[in-house]
């Protein structure tokens, strides 16, 4: 009897050695098992997330939609208000040899924004490729058929001129609208736009990848809109910010309000046909058929080609696309590559 109660006492603690070892092994496999989402100790989850127009590190998931507003760059109008918070900027030509600016934000949401300018088919086009709320001041006959007909979410000067937006009393019209990133908030409640959804990521370079830029070292970049100098874009590289510096008429461009300067980590220049279409000057520019340009990151420059993805200008290098530097962007849109010149 006491033989048998013996062995079933071995038996009983074996049993129990066995299932409680299989527990804790368990136990470990499920804090090492991705599938599970779990981690081993009491370490948070890896997680990064990052703004998808500059590829830099965000706290949370973005979940802000894209705000695009156009930005004079009549001298009289410089310097201006925001620019040094665009995620991305496009510099084109409007009438004669000044250029107006998209900016572009949704990482950063500057206090004020302008002087604001009236829109041009063509910058639609291009706000409509990040799905972006447009915010312009006025616009051209074709551009303000686009805009009645509800092409893109927007607001505009136009009708909103002493509510929404403001004029400074330091400058004379029509460089001296401005709005502010609340009022934006409120025309898109007033009008009952979502805001809440942020556009498609660019794709952006690794740390590896970075490393292994190659291109023609570059200083110093001259894009030539006009035999005057005060109407062309210049930008120097800084060696050590590794960011470009831009520049107008010899000035640097800087923020009005914070004297902070614009510095861009990519600057991409593409050329495109354009067109004069009525006696007034206005252009036609060809966004879509692709062509040559010049991708410019890390003090370095090299001719690539340009492709439009639904809606965005995109550079491409042996067929596939080029990934951008995380941070700032400008993409500056010239008749003609010849009108670039490189130097040390």
């Amino acid at each position: 009897m006491f033989k048998k109660t013996f062995l079933l006492a071995i038996v009983l603690v074996c049993v129990l050695s066995a299932c409680s070892h299989k527990r804790e092994t368990e136990k470990n496999e499920a804090a090492k098992s991705p599938e599970r989402g779990e981690v081993s100790g009491n370490k948070k989850p890896n997680v990064k997330f990052t703004f998808p127009l500059t590829g830099l590190e965000a706290n949370e998931k973005p979940r802000t939609r894209a705000v695009s507003v156009m930005i004079n760059n009549h001298p009289k109008a410089r310097p201006q208000s925001g620019l040094t918070e665009a995620d991305i900027v496009y510099e084109v030509l409007a009438e004669g040899d000044i250029t107006r600016f998209l900016a572009i934000f949704q990482s950063e949401q500057p206090n004020r924004i302008g002087p604001v300018r009236s829109s041009r088919d063509y910058f639609i086009e291009l706000a409509k490729g990040y799905n972006s709320f447009y915010i312009a001041h006025g616009y051209s006959p074709e551009a303000k058929k686009m805009l009645e007909s509800g092409y893109i979410d927007n607001i505009n000067g136009i009708q909103y001129d002493g509510t929404l937006f403001k004029r400074s009393s330091d400058r004379q019209a029509p460089h001296n609208s401005y709005i502010t990133y609340e009022n934006i908030r409120k025309g898109a409640t007033m009008k009952n736009f979502n805001m809440d959804t942020p556009p498609k990521a660019l794709s952006f370079a690794s740390e590896t990848e970075l490393k292994q830029i190659t291109g023609q070292k570059v200083k110093h970049i001259l894009i030539r809109y006009s035999t005057n100098s005060i109407f062309n874009a210049e930008y120097k590289y800084d060696e050590k910010l590794q960011k470009f510096k831009r520049f107008s008429g010899n000035e640097q461009t800087i923020d009005l309000e914070t004297k902070k300067p614009v510095l861009l980590d990519n600057l991409l220049v593409v050329e495109m046909q354009h067109k004069i279409i009525d006696d007034y000057g206005r252009r036609s520019i060809d966004l879509t058929s692709g062509g040559k340009a010049y991708f410019i990151q890390k003090g370095t420059y090299r001719e690539v080609e340009w492709r439009n993805v639904e809606g965005k200008i995109i550079p491409y290098e042996n067929g596939i696309p080029a990934k951008f530097v995380p941070g700032k962007t400008w993409i500056n849109i010239v008749p003609n590559l010849k009108d670039v010149s490189f130097s040390e």
